[in-house]
């Protein structure tokens, strides 16, 4: 009779040697299939950014030698990575595309020279954008900002800023004064009480479009702006103008429609570079009929709250100031 002897203690250790290498062969094929769905990933990215690199491509136009990328009414809530790729353009033209923000990655664009996102979404500008050296135009009007970061001061080269219409922006940051280069500033529609003190710094200045705020009052240093030519001031709350507004040098057009003033300053009178000034629908004190007027005349003919008006409401607001005055006189006696 044969005896079968069982040596359990060689059974347990070819198990557990079996369950080990199952389990590496389990462990193995996991990280593999791991690794596999990584590099499927890695690749769906990649032809994913040259799919978006491409659209891209067909957005980017030459004009006049400048190359530029224009995007109009095309939904593109946020701007892919893929676009650092294109750091040769240099100008965004992309308007109502619900534009959210301005990419980080903006600072790779060092040659751009005019930013124009005009009529979005946007709600913030990065303080990447101080590294935009040769910036000369940023237009982001019609958007949702509140606040302008101080670093577009180090935009040094910027003449042109346009942020019209964003509602609830009502202050710019004092280093905005080095801006010495800036001439064209739109600030209109916004919620701005008083000129900011770093518009009035700004040495180059030439026009300035602060209508349909909340200005209650112009600064009494207004004539430091001694390049502006052109000051829009219409739909404010202004009850008065400071007499220095008088000594602004080179000031041809000003317009004040629609304010609360109810005076005109005397030394106006002395104005002789201004050209164009409106002064309708403003509650001033006296009725001026301007000499000569013919009942059946255009009053826009007549320049009707214009020059001609400002002159004959000052020479009337001295003569009735002479004529109380001797009146006083009189009773005094």
């Amino acid at each position: 009779m044969t005896t079968m002897v069982v040596c359990f203690g060689s059974v347990s250790s070819i198990k557990a040697l079996w369950e080990t290498r199952i389990k590496k062969s389990k462990e193995d094929l996991h990280r593999q299939t791991h690794q596999e769905k990584g590099t499927i990933c890695r690749l769906a990215h990649v032809w994913e950014d040259r799919i978006v690199l491409a659209k891209l491509n067909e957005k980017v136009v030459t004009e006049d030698g400048r190359v530029i990328l224009r995007i109009e009414k095309e939904e593109w809530k946020v701007l892919p990575p893929a676009l650092v790729q294109l750091t040769q353009v240099q100008e965004w033209q992309i308007h109502r595309s619900g534009l959210q923000n301005i990419p980080d990655f903006i600072s790779s664009f060092d040659s751009l020279l005019v930013l124009d996102l005009s009529r979005n979404a946007i709600t913030e500008i990065p303080r990447q954008i101080g590294k935009l050296r040769q910036l000369r135009e940023l237009l982001v009007s019609y958007n949702r900002l509140k606040t302008i970061p101080e670093e577009l001061g180090c935009c040094e080269n910027l003449e042109k800023l346009e942020l019209a219409m964003n509602r609830n922006l009502s202050d710019l940051p004092i280093q905005l004064r080095n801006l010495r280069k800036l001439h064209h500033l739109d600030l209109s529609m916004n919620q701005f009480t008083d000129i900011p003190d770093c518009v009035v710094s700004m040495p180059a200045l030439e026009w300035l479009d602060m209508g349909g705020n909340r200005l209650q009052c112009l600064p009494e240093d207004i004539h430091r702006m001694e390049k502006l030519h052109t000051l829009w001031l219409q739909r404010n709350e202004l009850e008065y103008l400071p007499d220095n507004i008088s000594l602004v040098p080179c000031l041809e057009t000003l317009v004040l429609s629609s304010n609360k003033l109810r005076d005109i300053p005397p030394a106006m009178e002395n104005m002789v570079n201004l050209r164009f000034v409106n002064f309708r629908d403003n509650p001033l004190t006296f009725d001026v009929e301007l000499p000569g007027q013919g009942a059946g005349e255009d009053e826009d003919d007549r320049e009707m709250f214009g020059r001609e008006f400002m002159y004959t409401y000052i020479q009337e607001a001295r003569k009735r100031a002479y004529a109380l005055l001797h009146v006083c006189c009189v009773s005094n006696k």
